[in-house]
């Protein structure tokens, strides 16, 4: 009876404070009723392949972080069948088992104004938690330990807690945790998961060494199995491709044996690698430390447009890796992938949470409108009082949502079909197989070469296939001329195959025809070193506080006089018929007297050189030969030609970035 009693009493709370129905279930205790289909939705026009062995308690998760802000601003949302309705209820609908909120400790200046990203305090939180509970969702918990966005570059500590050494700091974490999470509790929150920082790359809540952060994760989890006992901890971590890093988090947090259950990471396919190194990684960490993982961010666009006048993240420019179109088919296929991949690749993969699909425009009708909520209710990425806070990121670029294209919700509110992936994947909904979109095709073009676009394309199908079809590009032998006179710049041309816009992303660059031109392979397989003298030292070295650029050089030292005396060179046979630039830096010292100098050889006869010199460390001498002139199957050598006598301790220096480009001028 007492069981009745408190599941009436929570019921009517609920009721009471959201005005959301609850609904309970006999005498089962405190349950909800799920909205979540337990059969495959049917008559959706979405091709989605069939993922194998997804278990019953896989999550498949929404971040809908913003929701109540956007929802103050005016945003209103819809169902499937065109009638408004909570978001929650329609991301249950469509088969979301777990709704993802952040959670910042203060997001509001002085006078109680928002730092804007939703304004996602603990409140924020414990509204979406009863929403997302009364339709049979679990609440994960994303607590940054920030007063606004934590990620790889940003670690803020809050304002409450700056100064603090890391005994207070440590204590304060925890005590904040617990009462955040009993807030939670108190409320009637199902928490199924609770994720002690956010993307915490080496550094957490201000901290830079592990030994700090070790204390300040634990105080977190800590708290956590106080509360609610049955929910898992997770860790989070970003850029994956990044495979030495990843390894050396899990590392670190066994070695000062921190208690978690879930190594998360996020994985956004423009920036993050391919599935296959995600899976590995992951799956290495399972094995080797035990641990459940999970992909605790993803996302892809939709559309290439902007809705809100304030740019996006992603859009067309070919200046991000694009491994799906930007179409509602193109997003399920990603979002359909890497569930696949965590189910079926991946050791111990437990789910996958979209982020932010619910992150939709406050308007369409100007900017100045949409700044006024934004401003108003915190409802765009970041508001103007952020400046106090993070002075030089959002005290400069604060505005609007710049995913609004990534979500899965058009800008009126109404749902997309992509959106019943989440339900689909399990079933498969292999519809008629249609074209999707053209695939983008980037031509890289040396400006002394010819442009040649091609005559055919690829059409992206529903199910990730491609197929040619013909094109007809929209240029002509004018714009071709004004590409190759125009210098170094980047083109669009567009045309049409298929009935579907078509689209070629040209570079007129200086192309170098050097290979390992910055030594940046690691190695120096394609340079030939004749050694005159007796160094001690001549290889490919790596240290980036070194380079003229990236992390890798060639290096000189010997300890000798008169020891350093050698040819760094390297041979092409395959160069087309005309003038060319050859130019390569140096940087050294303690030469005493040295000849240094940058030449250029064709059929092994002198075509030019160009004396350099070797000042002191950081001040880098560039040598440059011209007008080299080549034709059909000429063989040419280009290299640097280094002598130094030594001046004590002997010479030193650091040779990079050789580059072969075609002539113009």
């Amino acid at each position: 009876m007492e069981k009745i009693i408190r599941s009436v009493l929570a019921a009517a709370l609920i009721i009471a404070l959201t005005g959301l129905p609850a609904f309970i279930s006999g005498c089962s205790g405190d349950t909800h009723k799920t909205y979540i289909p337990s059969s495959k939705i049917e008559g959706s026009s979405l091709y989605v392949r069939k993922v194998e062995n997804i278990p019953d308690d896989f999550i498949l998760g929404m971040d809908a972080s913003c929701v109540p802000a956007l929802e103050e601003s005016g945003v209103k949302y819809y169902s499937f069948s065109g009638e408004e309705q909570d978001v929650y209820r329609t991301l249950a609908e469509s088969g979301v088992n777990f709704i993802r909120v952040r959670v910042w400790n203060n997001p509001y200046d002085g006078n109680g104004n928002g730092y804007g990203g939703g304004n996602c305090d603990i409140d924020n939180a414990v509204e979406i938690g009863r929403r997302a509970t009364s339709y049979g969702m679990k609440l994960l918990v994303d607590f940054h330990y920030s007063d606004f966005w934590a990620d790889p570059g940003k670690q803020f500590a809050p304002k409450a807690w700056k100064g603090m050494e890391i005994e207070e700091k440590t204590q304060s974490l925890y005590d904040y945790t617990k009462e955040c999470l009993e807030k939670l509790k108190d409320a009637g929150v199902d928490v199924g998961m609770v994720q002690i920082g956010n993307e915490t790359n080496g550094t957490f809540c201000g901290e830079k060494i592990w030994f700090n952060m070790q204390y300040l994760f634990s105080a977190g989890s800590k708290a956590v199995r106080e509360i609610f006992p049955d929910a898992k901890v997770a860790l989070h971590f970003a850029n994956p491709e990044k495979v030495t890093n990843y390894q050396e988090y899990a590392k670190k947090l066994a070695y000062y044996n921190v208690d978690y259950d879930v190594f998360a990471s996020s994985y956004y396919p423009y920036w993050h690698g391919t599935l296959d190194n995600l899976s590995q990684i992951l799956s290495e960490i399972a094995e080797t430390y035990g641990k459940q993982v999970m992909v605790m961010e993803t996302s892809y666009a939709f559309t290439a447009e902007d809705t809100d006048f304030f740019g996006n993240t992603i859009s067309d420019g070919g200046n991000v890796a694009k491994p799906y179109p930007y179409t509602v088919n193109g997003q399920a296929n990603s979002v359909r992938d890497v569930i696949d991949t965590i189910v079926n690749r991946t050791k111990n993969g437990i789910g996958v949470v979209y982020w932010e699909g619910t992150w939709i425009t406050v308007g369409t009708e100007s900017w100045e409108k949409n700044s006024e909520l934004w401003e108003k209710y915190g409802s765009g990425w970041a508001s103007s009082y952020a400046s106090e806070y993070d002075p030089n990121d959002a005290g400069k670029y604060y505005g609007g949502c710049a995913v609004d294209n990534q979500a899965f919700f058009d800008a009126q509110g109404r749902p997309l079909e992509s959106l019943r992936v989440f339900n689909l994947v399990k079933y498969g909904n292999e519809t008629e197989l249609l074209a999707d979109a053209l695939e983008d095709v980037t031509l890289t073009v040396d400006l002394n070469g010819s442009i040649q676009l091609p005559e055919s394309v690829n059409a992206i199908m529903t199910d990730s296939s491609k197929q040619q079809v013909p094109v007809k590009w929209d240029i002509t032998d004018q714009d071709i001329e004004a590409m190759k006179s125009g210098g170094v710049a980047k083109y669009t041309v567009k045309g049409e195959a298929g009935g579907m816009p078509a689209v070629c992303y040209i570079s007129m660059i200086e192309f170098n025809f050097l290979k390992n031109s910055g030594f940046e392979d690691g190695d120096d397989n394609s340079w030939t070193v004749r050694e005159i003298g007796s160094a001690n030292e001549l290889f490919v070295e790596k240290k980036g506080t070194d380079s003229l650029t990236g992390d890798w050089h060639y290096h000189y030292w010997s300890a000798a006089q008169n020891s350093v005396e050698f040819y760094l060179e390297q041979t092409l046979d395959d160069l087309a018929a005309g003038k060319y630039k050859f130019s390569i830096s140096i940087m050294g010292g303690d030469s005493g007297t040295y000849e240094v100098y940058a030449y250029a050889q064709v059929n092994g006869e002198s075509a030019g050189r160009a004396d350099m010199q070797i000042t002191s460390y950081g001040n880098w001498d560039t040598g440059t030969v011209k007008d080299i002139s080549v034709s059909e199957g000429d063989v040419i050598t280009v290299g640097i030609f280094v002598k130094c006598s030594g001046a004590g301790n002997g010479a030193w220096g650091k040779i990079d970035d050789a580059m072969l480009n075609s002539q113009t001028d």
